[in-house]
């Protein structure tokens, strides 16, 4: 006779902030018969992968990090990786998350079993069932590898910054560096002076913009330790401001205007040569792709043992990279190490090739190229799932952690709801998700995403934007803030069928 696995009320994937955010709730609800599925040996999600040089937040300390935990021991205005590390397993192991991980739990597949009304999941560590799934495999799990003709071929080192390699060290080495985005343009200015050449390939040039980073003062950290109120307020401040952003990024991108300027104004502080500076300036709208800040970027750029290469790369030798120009004259860039800062799978996540309905069918084959979510949360075909951080609900100027936290309300509700009205299946309705999704995508036209001229990883293949929000952050709160059991087919414990409740108009 087959044991059974063990069996959990909830399983919840990942420890980034999405997991552990959930995990905290589940306790602090007095729900502790869950199991938190970790691939890794310790907690952290993206924060604990990306270790790379000069890895930090883009978004100010006291927003990036949970409402319900505030941690006045930053040490900066913007955190570094570390200490975003550190905050994660402190969090962890204060709210007592650490007991429900099982550590070494990669999760490989994960099947709804509609006879027995639960999801069977298959991990590198063993098999786990569970009543309600929660993934916080977050859009920023797993690096995105270039399509490079070559690229195997390579005798050099190479890595993709996502999985630094620090036993390898870099004094002297002639580097390629394969990509300009948020990893690449914190890195390269702390690899620059190590190097005996730096060849940055750059696809489109990113607005980069002067990044106002500065040390916690002593009287400000006393302040945050012994009078909380302080901090709470400096953290309103910060996000109400970050929510003005949305007025040129949604509603007149002609506003960014003013953005553009400041972002010249920054390669021309620190970029004499008027070559160097036309390669550096963006084409586009400022905001169409992630904006970037640093103040120590286009300084490194313009350093003498940099080559910023713009002409597109044909393949990858043995000992080099090669560039084809307009006029199709190939050049060769001897190299011993590459580097890739190509970003991660944001539109195709894994999470979904592993999910699985009752027929079978992955989740990534439903969504096909266009990714959909009721509220960015549950999916049609998949009951008793929630998908934390899912479509639609990323973010242009703000901090993740407060959508995270909007879906994590979200979820608690629902899973309350089932709890008191003895429900063991939700699952949201077809029109219900078709009408919040044709919601989104008109809100999404005129934004400066879809319409600033420029390709970002923003879009899927058909150049719909299926990854950021196209509002204000309290807008998506809002409508989170209630579970609505009417858009879902809800099923009772005990009995036959589902419940059925009419869609409002």
């Amino acid at each position: 006779m087959t044991e059974e696995p063990p069996h959990f009320r909830v399983a919840v994937i990942g420890t980034g902030f999405a997991g552990i955010g959930m995990a905290v709730r589940l306790r602090q609800a007095g729900l502790t018969d869950f199991v938190v599925l970790e691939r890794a040996d310790d907690v952290g999600g993206t924060w604990r992968d990306n270790s790379y040089p000069g890895a930090a937040c883009d978004v100010p300390s006291h927003l990036y990090s949970f409402s319900f935990a505030p941690n006045p021991g930053w040490s900066r205005s913007f955190s570094p990786q570390p200490e975003i590390w550190e905050y994660l397993k402190r969090v962890a192991g204060e709210y007592g998350v650490d007991r429900h991980v099982r550590y070494g739990h990669d999760v490989e597949a994960a099947h709804w079993e509609p006879r027995r009304n639960r999801w069977r999941i298959e991990t590198s560590g063993g098999t786990v069932t569970a009543q309600f799934l929660v993934s916080g495999a977050g859009p920023l799990a797993d690096p995105s590898f270039p399509d490079i003709k070559g690229l195997d071929s390579f005798e050099g080192t190479l890595f993709h910054s996502a999985d630094w390699d620090h036993d390898h060290d870099l004094t002297g080495r002639r580097v390629a560096v394969i990509g300009t985005g948020a990893s690449a343009i914190q890195f390269v200015p702390r690899i620059q002076p190590k190097v005996a050449a730096l060849s940055l390939f750059q696809r489109t040039a990113p607005w980069v913009m002067f990044r106002h980073d500065r040390d916690i003062t002593k009287l400000e950290s006393w302040l945050y330790r012994n009078i909380p109120l302080t901090q709470q307020i400096a953290r309103k401040g910060i996000y109400w401001g970050r929510e003005n952003y949305v007025f040129g990024f949604a509603k007149n991108p002609r506003l960014l205007g003013l953005v553009e300027r400041l972002g010249r104004a920054n390669i021309n502080r620190s970029v004499k040569d008027p070559e160097l500076r036309a390669k550096l300036t963006p084409d586009f709208r400022a905001g169409c792709k992630r904006i970037l800040m640093s103040n120590d970027y286009y300084p490194a750029l313009a350093q003498p043992n940099v080559d910023v290469v713009t002409d597109g790369i044909v393949e990858v030798r043995p000992n080099a990279v090669v560039t084809r120009d307009t006029s199709g004259r190939e050049t060769e860039h001897e190299v011993d190490t590459i580097i890739l800062g190509t970003g991660f799978h944001v539109t195709d996540p894994p999470i979904a090739h592993r999910m699985f309905d009752a027929d079978g069918v992955s989740l990534a084959e439903h969504w096909g190229s266009t990714a959909q979510a009721f509220r960015g949360t549950t999916v049609a075909g998949f009951p008793n799932a929630f998908i934390l951080a899912g479509p639609n609900t990323g973010l242009g100027h703000t901090s993740q952690v407060f959508m995270i936290e909007a879906q994590i309300r979200y979820t608690m509700r629902a899973l309350r709801y089932a709890c008191r009205n003895r429900i063991d299946r939700m699952e949201v309705r077809p029109e219900a998700q078709r009408a919040y999704n044709d919601m989104v995508a008109k809100a999404m036209e005129g934004t400066v995403w879809v319409s600033g001229g420029c390709d970002s990883w923003y879009l899927n293949e058909e150049g719909r934007n299926t990854t950021l929000w196209p509002s204000f952050t309290w807008s998506y709160a809002l409508r989170t803030r209630w579970f609505d059991p009417h858009n879902y087919d809800l099923r009772l414990s005990r009995a036959r069928g589902a419940r059925r409740t009419p869609v409002p108009a």
